[in-house]
């Protein structure tokens, strides 16, 4: 019989609070045998709305974008080797767009059972709080979702776990 959690998908922002949730999804993974998707969105429409408010040139989001694209691709293997490390194949994913909009469709695309997410900063305002992009995927998909917290637990955890 399958158990409950077939496939884990992290969505990895490149916040210290992603880091530990992709720890535990590793966690999670190894213990319960589901597959592991990592996911990272570079947020165009964020640079588009910089570039409409004129804060940027077209030169500098061109410039800028090209910074994004090699974060993206620094966390995406970070989580690959935090992964390696511990015997689990995680699938990276990395896409362009609107954050929530794109965390959605790649969890119904690949049908995930949980969406994990580090723990969420602190809201200023209603304002903010409409707007924060994780938040919002988090009220959209169609999975459960894991917010980890508690980064010393994970860190033990995580180092418990055999190689």
């Amino acid at each position: 019989m399958e158990g409950p959690i077939r496939r884990i998908l992290i969505y990895v922002d490149g916040t210290e609070e992603a880091i530990t949730a992709a720890q535990y999804a590793v966690c999670l993974a190894k213990s319960t045998g589901a597959d592991l998707h990592a996911l990272y969105v570079i947020n165009t429409r964020a640079l588009n709305d910089l570039v409409k408010a004129r804060i940027f040139l077209d030169s500098e989001e061109e410039e800028y974008h090209h910074d994004l694209e090699s974060d993206a691709e620094r966390y995406l293997k970070h989580v690959d080797k935090l992964s390696s490390r511990k015997g689990v194949t995680a699938a990276l994913e990395k896409r362009s767009g609107t954050v929530h909009q794109e965390i959605k469709k790649y969890a119904e695309e690949i049908d995930a059972d949980v969406l994990l997410i580090g723990e969420l900063s602190h809201v200023r305002s209603r304002r903010d709080e409409f707007y924060h992009e994780t938040e919002r995927a988090m009220r959209l998909v169609h999975c459960s979702v894991l917010m980890v917290k508690d980064e010393e637990r994970v860190w033990d955890l995580y180092d418990a776990l055999p190689e």
